[in-house]
């Protein structure tokens, strides 16, 4: 008897996303493997992040369609929560717990978490356990929705700007932390070139809502002609990479 084929990771199908005066998507589809770092880039603006959340389930498209695993992030939540895990840029948390009582509180949603302790040295926060979220800097803050984002082990990760705010040494640290991730799918958000190329087996580049090219980061630098990623995605989308101040 044939075994029916595994689902992919990720397959949004034709997903736009209207408002009343702008279309944020336009069309667009996605198929990410079991076990691939995917990169998007874009401008700010593009539309990159509001096709993450509805990706993960946070926005409802207007139209199109998303399966996670071959479940519908919408319809099928529970499950979807136990397979998923989420860091978008800017997520604000309970700002009187502690970093060790959020890692607990987030533990509890899932039945097979990271040890505690684990986590926070993942992140390098165990010095900033005791301390409160909202007197963590922008940094640490940052570093611990990573950790809050894998303490599920979850099958699927989102990453908005992974490592925004981070100095040098914790970016490596990060990126360790991401490459290690070697049986799970990462979908990866970023404005860092270095980082693209380091982590990504292929990447999309969107620009106003629509996915203008898509490979892996030596494919796009060879289709453009170009020496670097960033010199590819200039090329490319006629953009520079820090586009303008527009939010998604």
């Amino acid at each position: 008897m044939t075994e029916k084929p595994q689902p992919p990771a990720i397959e949004a199908r034709h997903l736009v996303k209207r408002y009343k005066h702008k279309t944020a998507v336009d069309g667009i589809s996605l198929r990410v493997a079991r076990g691939e770092t995917f990169g998007i880039l874009g401008t700010n603006g593009a539309g990159k992040t509001t096709t993450v959340e509805m990706i993960a389930g946070l926005r409802k498209p207007t139209e199109g369609s998303v399966r996670i695993l071959g479940l519908d992030p919408f319809t099928e939540r529970a499950k979807v929560r136990q397979i998923l895990g989420v860091q978008l840029q800017g997520a604000y948390l309970h700002g009187s717990l502690t970093a060790r009582e959020l890692v607990d509180l987030y533990r509890g949603f899932y039945p097979d978490p990271l040890d505690a302790d684990e986590a926070l040295t993942m992140v390098e926060l165990t010095d900033k356990a005791r301390t409160k979220f909202d007197d963590l800097s922008g940094g640490q803050m940052q570093r611990l929705s990573i950790a809050l984002a894998l303490i599920g082990r979850p099958q699927v990760v989102i990453l908005d700007e992974l490592t925004t705010g981070l100095d040098p040494r914790a970016r490596r640290r990060v990126w360790a932390t991401i490459e290690s991730l070697s049986e799970q799918t990462v979908i990866l958000i970023s404005h860092a070139m270095d980082e693209v190329e380091r982590l990504c087996d292929r990447v999309a580049l969107i620009d106003a809502g629509r996915v203008l090219a898509h490979g892996t980061p030596g494919q796009l630098r060879e289709q453009a002609g170009a020496v670097t990623l960033e010199d590819a995605f200039v090329a490319l989308t006629g953009k520079d990479i820090q586009g303008d101040e527009e939010e998604d």
